[in-house]
């Protein structure tokens, strides 16, 4: 079955320019599926993998064969698993300078073999587009449609009644503790997205971190993924990291760049104009699909029972956040102030796991104070209001609300 995708309407947008397009992601994020879907409606068009031997080797072995084989028969290609071809990114360079008038799409699992060994021969001829898992939106839209329909006209811009809040919060919970890869929400039962998860965290161990960019062996990747997923909206301790997996510090950096990578997580920079008096250098990290985080440390219970209840919610909207292309760091002082995020330009953004009044906390006042900012969010569960510090707007927003979709950059 096929899920809506937001970003299937913007390819669509770009299949009629002359540049390629690119689809990077993680792996079982559902980029062949969007691919072969968008590909149902052209005509004149190939779908190639390149987990295919033959039809990889004929690319990067004899380009003038593969083009008079699979290029010049069709107008447009699509080519899967991209970041298998040895020199992807010069090899489609010539096909787009020797062969004009075709349309290519591409996709990979990783960033680092795709965009940076291709996008530095393609500049200015490809188009590069990042799906990641569900979002709560395209969740919603397959889960219940009926909800998702007051999502998008309603959620971020009134009160809403307590049923309609329960309904919100049962499927936010699901969302939340089991994730958005696609084939979670098309999942039976829990125990079967149990093993979905299980196995999607073994493909990364097995083929993009550690086969594909030779990441250190699986115990001490299991015990730094583990180490990373107990401290999700934590500031990052390397030191701490070192000693767990027994690496130097640079080594430790190296695999943390290699997991960004490959779409697991993100590493948050603080946001900062004072270096005297504000963080300025260590990262917090979250990850990019909150159920391979409960995965990861095997912890599937509801929202309502687990003492990591506000880390987790802090990682779904961190999750959101980069799905929507926002800019996302945080902020905190040494005096210990501190603000979930700050997200674009100067947007504070607080993250409540349970709030009973509208009431900003004393850091928010802080930040307001220091930058008087166009507007500041806090997301809870169930308060919907707006209250003004000085001159600034404060919107108490619910955690499923559409507020920030419907003011996409």
């Amino acid at each position: 079955m096929y899920i809506q995708r937001d970003l299937e309407p913007v390819i669509k947008k770009n299949l009629s320019g002359p540049e390629y397009i690119a689809v990077i992601g993680a792996r079982q994020a559902g980029k062949t599926t969007l691919l072969r879907h968008i590909q149902e409606n052209i005509k004149d068009s190939a779908f190639l993998t390149f987990e295919d031997v033959e039809i990889r080797d004929l690319f990067d072995t004899d380009i003038k064969s593969f083009i008079n084989l699979f290029i010049e028969p069709h107008s447009v290609i699509f080519i899967d698993e991209f970041q298998y071809a040895k020199n992807g990114g010069m090899s489609l360079k010539f096909v787009y300078d020797t062969v004009p008038g075709k349309k290519i799409l591409v996709s990979g699992s990783s960033a680092l073999d795709l965009t940076i060994s291709a996008v530095k021969h393609m500049v200015g001829r490809l188009f590069c587009f990042t799906l990641y898992p569900l979002s709560f939106r395209e969740f919603l839209g397959h889960k219940d449609p009926e909800l998702f329909r007051i999502l998008v006209t309603s959620a971020g811009k009134r009160h809403l009644e307590h049923p309609l809040l329960k309904r919100f919060h049962r499927h936010l919970d699901e969302y939340v503790v089991f994730g958005g890869y696609p084939r979670i929400a098309l999942a039976r039962d829990d125990e079967e997205r149990r093993t979905i998860l299980k196995n999607i965290f073994n493909i990364y161990l097995l083929r993009d971190v550690r086969d594909v960019l030779g990441l250190i062996d699986d115990y001490k990747m299991l015990n730094l993924a583990k180490a990373l997923a107990l401290q999700v909206g934590n500031i990052v301790s390397f030191q701490e990291l070192c000693m767990l997996v027994q690496e130097s510090l640079p080594a430790v950096k190296k695999h943390l760049n290699l997991l960004e990578k490959t779409f697991i997580l993100r590493l948050v920079k603080p946001y900062f104009t004072n270096k005297r008096t504000e963080l300025v250098k260590n990262p917090k990290v979250y990850f990019l699909d909150s159920g391979l985080r409960n995965s990861i440390i095997d912890d599937f219970r509801s929202l309502g029972g687990r003492s990591d209840r506000g880390a987790l919610l802090e990682n779904f909207h961190f999750s959101e956040f980069m799905k929507m292309e926002r800019e996302v760091k945080y902020w905190r002082t040494r005096s210990k102030a501190e603000v979930d995020f700050i997200v674009d330009e100067k947007i504070p953004v607080e993250v409540k796991s349970s709030l009973s009044r509208p009431v900003p906390g004393k850091s928010l006042y802080s930040f307001i104070e220091k930058y008087d900012p166009a507007e500041a969010i806090v997301l809870n569960n169930d308060i919907y209001k707006q209250m003004k510090i000085g001159k600034t707007p404060v919107r108490f927003i619910y955690h499923f609300s559409d507020y920030f979709s419907a003011r996409r950059k």
